[in-house]
């Protein structure tokens, strides 16, 4: 008797038992050659790159880059129709692991927790609209912020809360506040690698500047200066004192003196009368 294999067998039949699902690709590149928008739109990323680390300086469990690759799916990674935020920070990863960009599926499934888009008239659009529908919605980043270095009224961030974004107030200063951090994103007025410009920077929260590691550097300088000149005035003053406390010893030696001169003077004058014959007391 002839046994019949139904179609639903031949298909089960035709499944390798150790089939796997492909693997992400691993041709994956880190640098398409394409510079930033501009030289202010370079600086103020390394601006919050720099000053991020500096004032963790004492920290090793978070990531912060800019202008870098972020793959976080196949799909991406082959049609390579996203590339990454201007700068964002992944917190509680090992932070001395190098990177040439952020593969998640290589980092535990860990996304961006802070981002900030440099944005510009060209790229609005997109920053406000695909990149923010994908943070949203894929990255599930809690902050999002954007902001034009040619323009200081263009800062504005986004909270994600129930699966979606809510657009942050400002404090009374202009400030955005992200919780994720600690910290304060608003703009300060200044000069960097001489560009004058308005700024995107930190600030703690108590409202103090992040200062950038050259800023840290120079308040060091300015300090030892002031510590040198304190020890200086106090040298001075030392100095002052010793010449004082002289300028006492050789008055109260002066005065030492007369006063054994006014001595000898009256003890040669008694002498005399006693050999005059006059009694010292009687004149």
């Amino acid at each position: 008797m002839t046994t019949e294999t139904s179609p639903k067998t031949e298909l089960l039949t035709e499944v390798t038992p150790d089939w796997e699902p492909p693997m992400p690709p691993t041709d994956l590149i880190f640098d398409d050659g394409e510079p930033l928008e501009s030289n202010r739109h370079r600086i103020a990323m390394n601006v919050l790159i720099d000053s991020l680390y500096q004032y963790w300086s004492d920290r090793n469990d978070f990531f912060a880059g800019g202008n870098m690759f972020i793959y976080y799916s196949s799909d991406q990674a082959r049609n390579r129709d996203f590339k990454g935020p201007d700068f964002f920070v992944v917190l509680n990863v090992q932070g001395n692991t190098d990177r040439q960009g952020w593969v998640v599926w290589e980092e535990g499934g860990r996304y961006p927790d802070m981002i900030v888009e440099l944005t510009s008239p060209s790229t609005a659009n997109v920053d406000i609209g695909k990149k923010k529908d994908i943070y949203e919605q894929t990255f599930r980043t809690p902050y999002y912020f954007i902001f034009d270095p040619f323009d200081s009224k263009s800062l504005q961030g986004w909270e994600l809360k129930n699966h979606q974004y809510q657009e942050l107030q400002k404090n009374n200063k202009g400030c955005l506040w992200c919780q994720r951090l600690e910290l304060w994103l608003g703009t300060w007025e200044g000069t960097i690698l001489q560009e004058s410009a308005v700024w995107l920077r930190f600030y703690d929260g108590q409202g103090n500047l992040v200062l950038l590691p050259g800023e840290v550097a120079e308040q060091e300088r300015q300090r030892a200066e002031q510590e040198q000149q304190r020890a200086e005035q106090e040298q001075q003053r030392a100095e002052q004192e010793r010449q004082r406390a002289e300028q006492e010893q050789q008055r109260a030696d002066h005065e030492q003196q007369r006063a054994e001169q006014e001595q000898q003077r009256a003890e040669r004058l008694a002498a005399k009368l006693k050999e005059l014959g006059i009694d010292p007391d009687s004149v």
